[in-house]
Order: structure tokens, then sequence, then C-alpha cells
């Protein structure tokens, strides 16, 4: 059998309703715990591997989470690709909230990030990975048959960008990112996506909108309206994903 695919989640899917779990495992990485155990199971009785990026319980802020040591556990693990969920917000007018969309690249505003696995401290030679194109084209395709077969609308593509949170964006920073050509927003993506390119594992994101950008759409309680998206985003996520694992090999 191949080994399987993984899938860490985050905001909103910090736990994945109907994965049954076979098994639980602690990875020690030479970067530390990752965020919490890799659930080792199935969905739909295809297997999968499960990290939830904010920790059990949804304790980690985007800023603290050791993204070394999630990455190099789900690489010691020996999953053949990574998909990532983030909740994000939109920027672009085709992205309102509620919708997906499977970004094809990525501006990284993060800093004082561990955002490396060559940081010279195990005597390892210096790598400069290609990063042209973050995310991995065969796994995207991939996620787009599998949205078109089951049924899931897919806003677009377009641009991520990666912010340090865990506060929300002002509406000048939002105005900037849009004409830097960000189409949406999240505080995740980086350095997650490029230590994945170091370790050779195939990786896409998978965004769900959840909240308008600052200053994009009036003003509103923006509480609420996240966890109405949220809700109807992760739903349409689940179904994806289950036609995904199963059409794969």
């Amino acid at each position: 059998m191949k080994a399987p695919l993984a899938v860490i989640g985050g905001t909103g899917m910090n736990q994945w309703p109907g994965l049954t779990t076979v098994a639980h495992h602690r990875l020690e990485t030479p970067w530390g715990l990752p965020s919490a155990p890799l659930q080792e199971g199935q969905i739909g009785g295809h297997p999968v591997v499960f990290l939830a990026r904010h920790g059990e319980g949804h304790r980690l802020p985007p800023h603290a989470i050791n993204y070394r040591a999630n990455i190099a556990a789900l690489a010691q693990f020996g999953v053949r690709g990574v998909v990532a969920i983030a909740a994000v917000g939109g920027i672009a007018r085709w992205f309102p909230p509620g919708a997906l969309a499977l970004p094809a690249d990525l501006i990284d505003y993060t800093w004082g990030r561990a955002h490396s696995y060559a940081d010279g401290s195990d005597g390892a030679s210096l790598d400069h990975v290609e990063f042209t194109a973050p995310y991995d084209a065969a796994l995207r395709q991939s996620l787009r048959d599998s949205a078109r077969h089951s049924g899931v609308a897919l806003a677009g593509e377009g641009v991520l960008g990666v912010t340090q949170g865990p506060r929300l964006e002002t509406a000048a920073e939002i105005r900037r990112m849009a004409r830097d050509g960000c189409d949406m927003v999240g505080m995740t993506g980086m350095p997650e996506a490029a230590l994945a390119r170091e370790r050779g594992l195939p990786y896409a994101c998978l965004a769900v909108s959840v909240n308008w950008g600052a200053g994009v759409m009036g003003e509103g309680d923006i509480h609420a309206e996240i966890a109405q998206s949220i809700e109807t985003g992760m739903a349409q996520v689940r179904r994806l994903l289950g036609d995904l694992l199963q059409r794969q090999p």
C-alpha cells in the first residue's frame, strides 16, 4: 500500500468529524514535538494522516506553531503529500466568505519564525530550494479534479498573503496587500509551504474564505461572520477531501 496523504487542519478544522482513528503517533523530531500527535486513520475506509496545526484544543497562535516539527514529523512518518487547510480573509471580490479557493502563489509577510531547516545547527550544507511555484502542480490538479467530481465549487486560485497574526490586519494593510497582488490573507501558510519543499513533500493549500479582509466590504460583526462561514466552508472542504482520498491510488 502506498503511503497515505496528510491533511493539516487549521482554524475550523482542528478536528475531523468522521475520521476513524487507528493510532496516534507522537513523533519526536530534532526540532521538537509537532503541534499534536499525528492521527493515523481513515475517512470512508480510505487512509489518511491528520495533524491539528494549532494543537489539541486549538491553543497555538499562528506565530508560535512549531512548523519545522510539524513538517518533519509528517516526512518522518512517510506521507506522500500534504494538503493544508487554511481559513483566510477574502481580499479579491471573487472570494467572498464561505467560498473555497486553491492558491497558486503566495507572498510572505511573516517575520521571526523559524523558516528553514538550513539553519547551520546540524552541520548540514546550505540548501537553496527552488520555490518559484510554492504549491505542487500534480496535487493541485488532484484537488481540482475532486472538486469537480464532488460538486464543490472553487471560486478561483490567486495569491495568498501570509501575515504574522494573531491579530487581524488593518484596512491600510489590506489595501497594501491588494496592491501587491494578494487575493486572500491568512496567517499559517508560511513557513509551512517552504519547509514542505525543503523536505521534498508535495504540498498544496485549500483555502476557505471566512471573512472579508479589513475595509473590503463594510463593517459588521466579524466574529459572527467567521463562525457562519467556517461552518459552511469546512463542510465543503470535508466533502472535497473525501472524494480526493477515494480517488487516490
